[in-house]
């Protein structure tokens, strides 16, 4: 797994962009959901190596998010070759994670 927390909040363009398979993770550091999510996102991504991982820091006046109409927090966008083919919001559950990994996986 490629885990990289922007610093520099990518360009729409630059994610639509992306080849293979991305899973883009809105939040933000304080939220409770998130931190929840944490153990179960890291475990899951740790089976999916070839995964790029890219957190965001959401919030008020952030474009990024709302491009992608983010409204809760975990959002997880999960791309292959720039395009969305799965999201899961706010309860992330094994499942389910596991599930939209294999997707954007498969050929």
């Amino acid at each position: 797994m490629t885990a990289v927390t922007a610093t520099t909040e990518p360009t729409r363009a630059e994610l639509d962009s992306l080849a293979g398979a991305t899973v883009v993770e809105f939040g933000a550091s304080w939220c409770g959901h998130c931190q929840a999510a944490q153990t179960t996102i890291t475990a899951a991504l740790a089976q999916f190596p070839q995964v790029k991982h890219i957190k965001i820091e959401d919030g008020k006046g952030r474009r990024l998010g709302r491009s992608f109409q983010v409204k809760l927090w975990p959002t997880l966008i999960f791309l292959k070759d720039g395009v969305e083919l799965q999201r899961l919001v706010r309860q992330i559950a094994t499942q389910p994670l596991n599930d939209a990994l294999q997707l954007i996986t498969t050929a």
